[in-house]
C-alpha cells in the first residue's frame, strides 16, 4: 500500500513544478497547439512535451494529434477533484477554528 500513489498525490506532484503550473494557467485560457504553447516558455520543445506528459499522466490535460498539430487542453474533472479537496480542507479548518474561538470566548468569560 505504501508504494501506491493516490490520484490526488499525482495531481499535486504534477502541479509542484512552476513550469507545469504555468502551462496549466496558459491552458486555462483555452486549448493550444504544443508549438504555440512552447513558444511562450523559456524551455525547449522536448522539455515542453515532457512536462505535458507529466500533466497528462496526472489527468490534468488531454491532447489530440490532427495531422502534424498536437492540441492540448485542460481536463476539468481533474481540476474539480482538486477543488473538492481544497473545499473539504477549508471546511474542516473553519470548523476547528470556530471551535477554538468558542473555547477561547468561554475561557475569557470565566476570567
Amino acid at each position: 500500500m505504501l508504494n501506491q500513489i493516490s490520484p490526488l498525490d499525482t495531481l499535486f506532484q504534477a502541479l509542484a513544478d512552476p513550469t507545469r503550473r504555468g502551462i496549466v494557467e496558459r491552458l486555462a485560457q483555452g486549448p493550444q497547439a504544443v508549438s504555440e504553447l512552447g513558444a511562450g516558455l523559456p524551455i525547449s520543445l522536448p522539455a515542453v512535451m515532457q512536462h505535458l506528459g507529466v500533466l497528462q499522466a496526472a489527468g490534468l490535460v488531454d491532447s489530440r494529434k490532427t495531422g502534424r498539430v498536437r492540441m492540448v487542453w485542460l481536463n476539468p474533472a481533474a481540476l474539480q477533484r482538486l477543488g473538492r479537496w481544497a473545499q473539504a480542507q477549508q471546511a474542516m479548518w473553519e470548523t476547528r477554528l470556530d471551535g477554538l474561538g468558542d473555547y477561547l470566548d468561554e475561557t475569557d468569560a470565566k476570567d
